[in-house]
């Protein structure tokens, strides 16, 4: 079946990409159109390339490279960025981390020196890691100990649905792999990912190309070069049988379930995995999607539903393997049986029936909004195309994201549907066990 003809119209963000000698990769993205620049650099080292022993490494270590580095003291990258007017941040990823500032357009050098100093070297210090380990321990402690439904689903459902230590461990780490991290340990991870080779640099915003390049070349030309290190297999079998898995939460006041299937792989099979992205959606995203009626409006079987791709929540950021979710919270005494029930029903019905009159083009619409307001800033911009160059060497993708989503068809959602059978599902049920 040939694609269906979107009305959904590509942007037109110019992309200029150049590769520096010392290998650092650079897409530059100008739009006169405000007097703000954002900065993102992306390292290809996240969660899935942590090794044994050392689980929460990569989220400990994006800690580290705020805590000083080769010619800045600690808290200097923080009072640089506030001081121009901006600011800054960093996130960890199953399969990157970046950092990232958004400044005033006259700020841009400024923004450039902090980020190519710390990729000469952060300043690694006993007394930075046990500090940085304390934080990071106190991250765990209010964002999944102490809270109702931590860690529900990204952390507890991976372990159910994969076999290998990549792809099923804690990526917030164990306390005690983070307390026998040593700064040796932080220097070498520091050498393998945090190489030039291994980067990606992206500006976006009021730039002038010429001059934006002159300064990239005078800031990071003389990192050293580092090759980026093999990238290892992170792949595994699908699903043959359902796997399913209950624990209880004593902070939770309600029940609540979430369920995977894997999808295709998004880098070597994009045209397969777009109707995924859809389907989610279709399923979920607002009071008209298929579950929301069902599950939420008509049986009240569930309180929320919501559904996505990837278990941190970007569909267009993430390498093979990765899942299609749902997630669902419950009313007192709900049943998470028939909450699966009613799911694997409305995926029949889909798969047998298609879709409704409007119900693709709405969702699409609404998707290419979503898309579109993301990447309206020059931050946002910046930070999606940092990726898509890490991990397809195609940063101008995002300019085609709208349009490619406008033009899956109805046939390949359907299909997709019909392949989120039961016996490739894992599920983890929560038991709640807070105060009724």
């Amino acid at each position: 079946m040939t694609a269906r003809r979107s009305g959904i119209p590509a942007t037109t963000y110019p992309v200029e990409r150049f590769t520096l000698d010392n290998g650092l990769r650079v897409v530059l993205t100008p739009d006169r159109s405000a007097p703000v620049v954002g900065v993102a650099v992306v390292y290809d080292v996240g969660i899935r390339s942590e090794p044994e022993g050392r689980t929460g490494f990569a989220h400990l270590f994006e800690h580290l490279m705020f805590q000083g580095s080769e010619n800045l003291e600690k808290l200097a990258h923080f009072r640089h960025v506030q001081g121009a007017g901006g600011t800054f941040n960093g996130s960890t990823h199953l399969d990157y981390t970046d950092y990232f500032e958004t400044l005033p357009s006259n700020a841009l050098e400024r923004a450039l020196f902090l980020e190519a100093d710390r990729m000469r070297g952060p300043r690694l210090t006993e007394e930075n890691l046990r500090n940085q380990v304390d934080v990071v321990k106190e991250e765990i402690r209010v964002n999944v100990l102490n809270r109702p439904y931590g860690g529900f689903p990204w952390l507890k459902l991976p372990p159910v649905m994969f076999d290998t230590f990549p792809n099923a461990h804690d990526g917030y780490g164990s306390f005690a792999d983070l307390e026998s991290a040593t700064v040796a340990d932080a220097a070498d991870f520091f050498a393998r990912y945090y190489a030039c080779g291994n980067a990606v640099l992206a500006v976006s915003g009021d730039l002038d190309v010429a001059e934006a390049t002159a300064l990239i070349e005078r800031h990071f030309g003389d990192v050293p070069a580092r090759p980026a290190p093999d990238r290892p297999d992170f792949t595994e079998p699908d699903l043959s049988a359902e796997r399913r898995e209950t624990y209880t939460d004593p902070l939770a006041p309600l029940p609540a379930v979430a369920s995977a299937w894997r999808v295709p792989d998004p880098i070597t099979d994009f045209a397969g995995y777009l109707p995924y992205v859809v389907l989610a959606e279709v399923l979920t995203d607002g009071d008209a999607s298929r579950l929301v009626r069902r599950v939420v409006q008509r049986d009240r079987a569930a309180t929320n539903i919501g559904g996505y791709l990837g278990f941190m929540g970007d569909p267009f950021d993430v390498r093979d393997p990765t899942a299609l979710l749902l997630q669902a919270h419950l009313p007192p005494g709900g049943s998470v049986d028939k909450v699966l029930r009613t799911v694997d029903e409305e995926l029949d019905r889909l798969a047998t029936d298609g879709l409704d009159e409007g119900e693709l083009e709405r969702t699409q619409a609404r998707m290419a909004t979503h898309l579109l307001r993301e990447t309206d800033a020059a931050l946002g911009r910046a930070l999606s195309m940092a990726v898509l160059e890490q991990q397809r060497a195609e940063p101008a993708l995002l300019n085609e994201l709208p349009r490619w989503i406008g033009e899956v068809t109805g046939e390949q959602v359907r299909a997709a549907a019909a392949t989120l059978r039961p016996e490739r599902r894992a599920s983890i049920d929560v038991v709640a066990g807070g105060a009724k």
